[in-house]
């Protein structure tokens, strides 16, 4: 009996791999209707079935019969919408797949209508949110999209001087006696921590300065200890912070504790980490027209532009916001990722969500850029 039973399961394995193989099966594709999905597959015979027909084969990656459904193929070339929506110059679009799309009708008449339309992309960091007002237009019995355009800015042939500081490492060998001693740590310091609670998260929150004349790569450690004097958790800033700080540079960092209220701690223990590495001040990126604002999704963001003042690419620009309050004090800190690439001289927008409960005591705000270059990871 031991024997018969692993034989029988062999065999139905490969009888059901050979009904598979020979009889394979055939997903259906979700058709969307204002936004909720049903069995059957998408059509283009409404505004918002149209909208998921584009998006559909863009989720497949099959590009050519996404742009089949675009309307004003006279205005966007195929490669250009291919471009939008696979990425470019190793940006984190490049790295990103659709995972889902939400569709909501804002305006519609017999000829054409506007589609709300929502893309959440999965990347390495995260949920990625684009969301675009859509035009879609009636061609005879069928509805088609008309795609935003997305012109590249053209920028001149120049010349861009190179004036940027850099620092470099020299590490010891086997055989160097000068270097028989380590390099001493980079000195940093924190200039300002609190602790909040935010939803049903404890968030520490503050600042971390290079206070050395040497670049530093820098990690913030947060220990929460809890009234009987153990420890309740321990975490560390990783993207709400810029680890590599150059000399007298300084940077917001937050570390979030799910779950863990407030009201259950008793003191934070703060550990700021540091270490020498090679740094350079290039590129720059300038911050323009920031502001406040509320966004098509209804959320409070700081948007603005980033301007690539370099002659580089940027493949992967990271914004960091610290927003102060009337007496100069960190009360909360944001970041995102830009999945476009920041091309020299062309700028591209960003926004950064802002808690509502926090919006009314923003008295102030900075913004600082970090920057992932393929030829420099």
């Amino acid at each position: 009996m031991k024997r018969t039973l692993p034989i029988a399961i062999g065999v139905i394995t490969l009888v059901l791999v050979t009904v598979g193989t020979l009889w394979p099966q055939h997903t259906a594709t979700v058709m969307y209707i204002a936004g909720e999905g049903t069995g059957g597959f998408a059509s283009d015979k409404a505004p918002e079935g149209a909208v998921m027909s584009v998006m559909d084969n863009v989720k497949k990656r099959n590009f050519g019969q996404a742009y089949s459904f675009i309307a004003n193929k006279n205005q966007v070339d195929q490669r250009e919408f291919t471009d939008d929506m696979r990425g470019t110059y190793g940006s984190l679009r490049t790295y990103s797949n659709l995972e889902d799309v939400d569709t909501k009708i804002l305006r519609k008449t017999d000829s054409e209508a506007t589609v709300r339309t929502t893309m959440k992309w999965a990347t390495a960091v995260g949920a990625f949110y684009d969301t675009r007002d859509l035009r879609v237009v009636r061609n005879g019995e069928s509805w088609r999209v008309v795609w935003p355009q997305v012109k590249e800015p053209q920028v001149p042939p120049q010349v861009i001087p190179v004036n940027y500081l850099r620092w470099d490492v020299i590490w010891r060998g086997a055989g160097d006696e000068w270097g028989a001693q380590n390099v001493e740590a980079p000195h940093v310091r924190l200039i300002s921590m609190k602790a909040v609670s935010h939803g049903n998260a404890t968030v520490i929150l503050g600042e971390v300065l290079n206070e050395d004349t040497v670049p530093a790569f820098v990690s913030v450690n947060a220990t929460l200890v809890g009234k009987d004097g153990g420890t309740i958790a321990q975490e560390s800033g990783f993207d709400k912070m810029s680890h590599v700080l150059l000399p007298k540079e300084v940077s917001p960092f937050r570390i979030d504790f799910p779950k863990i209220k407030l009201a259950d701690v008793k003191s934070v223990r703060m550990q700021p980490n540091s270490s020498l590495v090679p740094a350079s001040a290039d590129p720059v990126i300038g911050v323009m027209h920031q502001r406040m604002e509320v966004d098509a999704r209804g959320r409070h963001v700081l948007a603005g532009e980033l301007m690539n003042e370099s002659g580089q690419v940027v493949n992967i620009p990271h914004v960091l916001a610290t927003y102060y309050n009337n007496n100069g004090q960190v009360i909360w800190v944001s970041d995102g990722y830009v999945d476009k690439a920041l091309l020299p001289q062309s700028p591209v927008g960003f926004a950064l969500d802002i808690p509502d409960d926090l919006v009314s005591q923003v008295q102030s705000y900075r913004v600082t850029v970090n920057q992932y270059s393929s030829d420099r990871l």
